[in-house]
């Protein structure tokens, strides 16, 4: 379809002349109130700045009109101060901190700071509009070429599962898919962001030649431009753009439980009785779908399946268990389902194939009984008020405290050509194809939002695109399979879905399908597998078991004293001991625009050997994670624990590291050997880090933080701000939230606390630090009344 689809461009392109920008020995400009207007022979160009770091350009064919209110987009030009250079050839806009110099005979733009380093340039390439009939009409395929430095990195373009941590020589087609999100955005290890703002299927390619975005359908070409200086200022320009991220509740950094699927709701709620009954710690259970019963009633929003007979049952079984509960939803309805028809009658469900395909569940599907289920069109805000109303009547009122948003790419099989000609509220479905996610998604925050302010709004979904951090949305990696590859693979994707700037990232531990190992659970390397995978999950935003083919529940993989078990319950135990770190972390991508899962060029850009390191990163600020992605223990088929296997680490140069696990120092700039057994996952502690550790609990909530070790890891200075609201509302928005700022200096062996920052109800008056010296392992417990102290060493 895709050669066939630029043949006929190229046929576009000869009956109708595709369009570069001309030369004009005589440019006519306009200066506006944001930038300037530029005419040229055959189009126009529009530079807007927004801050004085961030600049739109438009281009568009002379004599065409272009009106677009980006999807993406939340951000309002500010007016910026800025002049305008006139030389031969070329105009310069300049701002406080960007140059944008536009060459008036070829229309491309340099992006340059006020000391002249080169950003990026703009090139000649490709036609940059090429006339196509979408459906009835008329417009352009977009496409726009830019010249990179030959040993530049750059990172981002969403869910790869390619491996790669540099996102260089490289083509992507972008059509969302199951395993693949794509966001048309990529920064660079030079300190810029670019963000190509079109929501059809698009083309990213990286050569020797050029860097490009290609769009099927586009009025004009829109892309912003930001500079941040580094990759955490990119990110905060991009989440200024296109929305901040909100606060997740404290329950959703805990464990969670899942499978393909509970099919009842006594097994739902036995689950998590086992897992308190043997002091296992967990936060949440997870609903998968069939609990609305057969196919053709497939998304109804409320409990059909007798095997549920009384879900208000269920769900305050669960509350009383002191755990929460989120349900599978999906993207599209059955035809026996209430939402169904009131969409249907309304003209907005689509007629492309989705899944499942027939109505009986049999595998492979029978066609002789097609389920008849179909997508809805979350375009219209009329069918995103229809979607949350039966959401809200059926399981929402139940008291169902998040939402598991399934197939928001959305699934789309047997694709044909016409499928994209599907007319929804925005246009074709071509046109806006991209940003489904981010429609059906960010109605059911909105719409959560309105109902209440008492619950913190949690989605976990499988597909998303650029803005979607405003709407509390987790984005996991889809339906993966289990093996050592896809386990490295999890490492870079999530890292560069980060470096998009939307923060909250996760996959199956596990992995969803146990294809490739027939014994499923009985096969020992699955199980050492599982292990690292659960590992690595610690240290991601979401900590969260799921998958077909096989339960994953805890005491599927032996009892305690046995060495798998044993190394799960240890990581899960952790993952709790480390919650007032994560929380105050999470505050930080909230209130400063941060990123949890942080690439190693975040912290360590002038270090070359992390600039392509794609199975190292840090989590926070402090924590540098290693996941072992390879089989160590497993030989054979059968379980050696026994012997010896390492793990290489680099340890990024410019600090020193402590061995989380011996207290073991280092200096960076080396690779070091660390034995891993199966219970360790090589982690280090970056020198001038402080570390809050909580109590042993089973779910996040059970004590209070009244008694916290705070350990500090010492070689040079240090500063963490504990973070502290009412946990599960939005009363943090207006100021109902504390801070505890600690400061180590290293020179004077001296910890300050300073004065508590806010109030909120509940707030702990008074409480108890463990201060712990990493290197002389010195402790010290102080009480704390919320003024400041100064602690020597």
């Amino acid at each position: 379809m895709t050669h066939i689809k630029y043949f006929l461009m190229g046929i576009a392109c000869i009956a109708f002349t595709c369009t570069s920008l001309a030369v004009n020995n005589d440019p006519n400009y306009e200066k506006t109130e944001l930038g300037i207007k530029l005419s040229l022979k055959n189009a126009n160009i529009e530079i807007q700045f927004y801050t004085p770091s961030m600049v739109r350009v438009i281009k568009t064919p002379k004599n065409s009109s272009f009106k677009k209110e980006s999807l993406s987009v939340v951000l309002k030009p500010k007016k910026t101060p800025f002049k305008i250079e006139e030389e031969k050839n070329e105009l310069t806009l300049k701002s406080e901190r960007l140059e944008i110099a536009i060459n008036t005979q070829t229309g491309n733009i340099s992006y340059t700071l006020p000391d002249d380093s080169l950003l990026l340039k703009e090139q000649t390439g490709s036609p940059l509009f090429t006339p196509f009939k979408d459906v009835d009409q008329d417009t352009y395929t977009v496409s726009q070429s830019f010249s990179l430095d030959p040993k530049e990195t750059i990172y981002g373009l969403g869910i790869l599962q390619n491996g790669k941590m540099s996102q260089r020589d490289l083509e992507v087609k972008m059509i969302q898919a199951n395993r693949e999100d794509y966001i048309p955005f990529f920064q660079s290890v030079k300190g810029y962001g670019l963000f190509w703002d079109n929501y059809s299927p698009t083309t990213f390619s990286d050569n020797t030649n050029a860097t490009s975005f290609t769009s099927e359908v586009g009025d004009g070409i829109d892309y912003y431009f930001m500079y941040g200086g580094n990759a955490d200022g990119v990110i905060a320009n991009m989440r200024q753009l296109t929305g901040q991220a909100p606060m997740f509740p404290l329950w959703t950094y805990g464990y969670w439980q899942s499978k393909e699927r509970y099919k009842s709701q006594e097994e739902t709620v036995g689950v998590v009785k086992k897992y308190r009954d043997l002091g296992v710690p967990l936060d949440g259970i997870i609903q998968d779908w069939q609990y609305w019963g057969d196919n053709y009633h497939w998304n109804a929003m409320e409990f059909l399946n007798e095997e549920f007979p009384n879900p208000q049952k269920m769900v305050d079984d669960i509350h009383a268990l002191n755990a929460h509960i989120i349900i599978s939803i999906w993207a599209s309805f059955g035809p026996k389902t209430q939402p169904y028809k009131e969409l249907e009658a309304g003209n907005m469900l689509f007629n492309f194939t989705t899944w499942p395909q027939s109505g009986k569940s049999d595998w492979p599907p029978n066609m002789d009984y097609p389920s008849g289920v179909r997508v809805y069109d979350p375009y219209n805000p009329k069918a995103r008020d229809i979607y949350w109303k039966y959401l809200n009547k059926g399981l929402f009122s139940l008291g169902i405290d998040g939402w598991w948003m399934d197939s928001t790419e959305p699934d789309h099989l047997d694709i044909k050509p016409e499928d994209f000609d599907e007319k929804t509220y925005l246009g074709s479905f071509r046109k806006v194809r991209n940003a489904f996610p981010l429609m059906t998604v960010g109605g059911v925050y909105k719409h959560m939002r309105e109902t209440t302010s008492d619950k913190r709004v949690f989605i976990l979904t499988r597909s998303a695109f650029a803005g979607q951090q405003r709407y509390a949305a987790n984005t996991w990696s889809g339906d993966t399979e289990a093996s050592w590859k896809t386990l490295k693979d999890q490492i870079s994707s999530g890292l560069n879905f980060s470096l998009t700037g939307i923060p909250y990232w996760n996959s199956d531990i596990g992995g969803f399908f146990i294809w490739e190992f027939k014994d499923k659970l009985d096969d020992p390397e699955y199980r050492e597998l599982y292990a690292r995978w659960l590992q690595f999950a610690t240290f991601t935003p979401m900590m969260r078991s799921h998958g077909a083919d096989a339960p994953r529940e805890i005491y599927q993989f032996g009892k305690k004293g046995e060495p798998v078990y044993d190394a799960l319950e240890k990581y899960i135990d952790l993952r709790y001991s480390l919650l007032p770190y994560i929380y105050s972390e999470a505050w930080q991508i909230t209130n400063r625009q941060s990123s949890l899962m942080r690439a190693l060029v975040m912290d360590f850009p002038k270090d070359e050997k992390v600039l392509d390191l794609n199975d190292q990163y840090m989590f926070g600020h402090s924590f540098l994670v290693a996941p072992v992605c390879k089989s160590m223990y497993t030989e054979d088929k059968k379980e050696n624990f026994q012997k010896e296997g390492y793990r290489k680490v680099y340890l990024p140069k410019g600090t020193e590291w402590f061995d989380y696990w011996t207290g073991e120092r280092f200096s960076g700039g080396q690779t070091i050997n660390k034995k891993a057994p199966i219970d360790v996952l090589p982690l280090y502690i970056k020198a001038g880090s402080i570390v809050p550790v909580g109590p042993k609990v089973d779910y996040a909530e059970e004590k209070d933080w009244s008694n916290l070790q705070i350990n500090i890891y010492p070689g040079t200075d240090a500063e963490f701000t504990l973070y502290e609201d009412e946990n599960d509302n939005y009363n943090y928005e207006n100021g109902a939230y504390s801070e505890i700022k600690f400061i180590w200096n290293n020179d004077k062996q001296e910890l300050t606390i300073k004065n508590r920052k806010g109030n909120f109800d509940g707030m702990l008056k008074e409480r108890s630090f463990q201060l712990h010296i990493e290197t002389t392992k010195t402790t010290k417990q102080i009480t704390y009344k919320g003024e400041k102290m100064v602690i020597a060493f």
